[in-house]
Order: structure tokens, then C-alpha cells, then sequence
């Protein structure tokens, strides 16, 4: 019993330990692959190189401080104030560069570089403006007392085409939406004064400027009296020619809105002051 107990043990010893240096096979799985729309493609042979345009000015005359957070253009590139104004591109001294909507609209800066996207497209556009010189040339800044009991700045009047609208300081969408706009850094009254509204929609007051003809009047009513103005000049220019914003030395209105279906370039109307 003994011999046949010990025969027993050494046998069940051999098989575990036949078990243990057994070669270990790796474990076979077969599952469906996951469907196409579980990962995104590839893109490593999609790459679209563009080349790098040598013209572009990328120093620091050209550097922009970003938008405030949560301000009308936050969101939009290229928007915001010069970091080095009296060395930004063009020799501009105000240093305002505004991005806003495209041929619907057009570009009003303001204070504090704020303006007004165009929800509907994305696109923008962009105006910019230097500082006028009062000391040689006309100019009236924009002061409190200029300002009527209801906000409004002054009145102007274009029979011809029917345009008789409030002037309002400021370029936000609730300004836009009572009247014509004024050109921050313009002048209001001596000088140059520069206006811009809407050439569509239901506020479409600058609708029909590109159909004045030499000689039509303009009407300007402020609080320092009324001045009356004749065309000299009906333009289709380029959407970065802002040479139409300068101060002069004589008195003259400049009327600008956008050209419909063409987003690079801008209606500019010009009157100088009848004698």
C-alpha cells in the first residue's frame, strides 16, 4: 500500500508539473471592426501648404492689441487697436483698425475700437482712420454740449433721395439702427465731416447715394447752425482707401456706404459747402 501511495504521489507530481512548463499560447479573438463613422479621417495626406506672402507688414508697427473679452469683436481677427499707433502702417496716428460686416453694412469705429459683425455672413470689413490735425486744418470735435435732449447729434437732409435722418455718435448695432452714423476722430461741424449708414434693409438711409448727381444738396443741421453742401463727386473706391476721411481746410460732407455684391469697395460721396 505504501509503494502504490508513493507511485501515486511521484505521477500526480509529474503532471503538475507537466502543466507548468507547458508552452503558453496567446488567446485568439474575433470581434467586427468599429463602423467608418467612429473615427475621424486622416488628415496626413490632406496637408494644404499656402506660401507666405512677403508683402504682409508682421513687425511690431503692425501688431494689434486683442478686443476686451466679450466685446462685440472678440471673436473677429484682425480687430483692434495699434500697439505702437504713431508707427502704424500708413503713418495713421488714431491707430483704429475695425472689423465688421461685409457689403450690407458699413464700418463705423469708435472709441474704444469697438464695431459690429455681420451675424449673417461672417465676412467683415475693415476701415481706418488717423487723428485729425486741428491745428492746420478745420475741425470740430464732438463735445457734450453739441448733443440734442434726445441723443442725436444733428439732422441731414438729402431731398433728392428722400433721406431726411438723425446723426448719432458711435458705431454699435443699436446706434446703426436709429440713424446715420458719424466717423469717431471726424469732424462734426468745420472741415470734413464724414458719415456712414446702412445701404439695405429696413434702416437703408445711405440706400441710394450712388444715384446723387453733381449739384445735388446735402443739408447739415447741428447745434452750431445748418450748412448746406453740393455734390462734387460720386465714387466707387476701394474698401481700404480711407484718404476720403482726412480733415481739410475747407468745409465739405463725405457720405459713405457700401457697394451691393462687392465687398471690396465702398460708394463715397463728396459735397463741398455752397457759398
Amino acid at each position: 500500500m505504501r509503494i502504490k501511495y508513493r507511485l501515486r504521489t511521484l505521477l500526480l507530481m509529474c503532471l503538475l508539473a507537466a502543466l507548468f512548463v507547458s508552452t503558453a499560447n496567446a488567446l485568439e479573438y474575433d470581434f467586427d471592426a468599429p463602423e467608418d463613422y467612429l473615427f475621424g479621417k486622416p488628415t496626413s495626406q490632406d496637408v494644404i501648404y499656402e506660401e507666405e506672402d512677403m508683402n504682409v507688414n508682421r513687425s511690431k508697427t503692425a501688431a494689434l492689441m486683442p478686443p476686451g473679452f466679450g466685446t462685440p469683436t472678440s471673436y473677429l481677427p484682425g480687430s483692434g487697436e495699434y500697439l505702437t499707433p504713431n508707427l502704424a502702417p500708413g503713418g495713421m496716428s488714431g491707430g483704429l483698425v475695425n472689423s465688421i460686416g461685409n457689403m450690407d453694412y458699413t464700418s463705423l469705429p469708435s472709441a474704444d475700437g469697438a464695431s459690429i459683425p455681420n451675424a449673417a455672413s461672417g465676412d467683415s470689413m475693415s476701415w481706418s482712420m488717423g487723428t485729425a490735425d486741428s491745428g492746420t486744418v478745420g475741425f470740430t470735435d464732438v463735445t457734450s454740449d453739441l448733443y440734442y435732449a434726445e441723443g442725436h447729434l444733428g439732422t441731414l437732409s438729402i431731398p433728392s433721395i428722400g433721406v431726411n435722418v438723425k446723426i448719432y455718435e458711435g458705431t454699435d448695432s443699436a446706434t446703426l439702427a436709429r440713424g446715420i452714423g458719424h466717423f469717431n476722430d471726424t469732424s462734426i461741424w468745420s472741415g470734413n465731416v464724414c458719415l456712414a449708414a446702412h445701404n439695405r434693409g429696413v434702416n437703408a438711409h445711405f440706400g441710394k447715394i450712388h444715384t446723387l448727381a453733381e449739384g445735388d444738396t446735402i443739408t447739415l443741421t447741428t447745434q452750431l447752425g445748418t450748412r448746406t453742401y453740393s455734390v462734387t463727386s460720386v465714387e466707387k473706391v476701394s474698401e481700404t482707401d480711407n484718404s476720403g476721411t482726412a480733415s481739410t481746410s475747407g468745409n465739405q460732407i463725405t457720405l459713405y456706404t457700401c457697394v451691393r455684391d462687392e465687398r471690396d469697395f465702398r460708394w463715397c460721396v463728396v459735397g463741398v459747402e455752397t457759398v
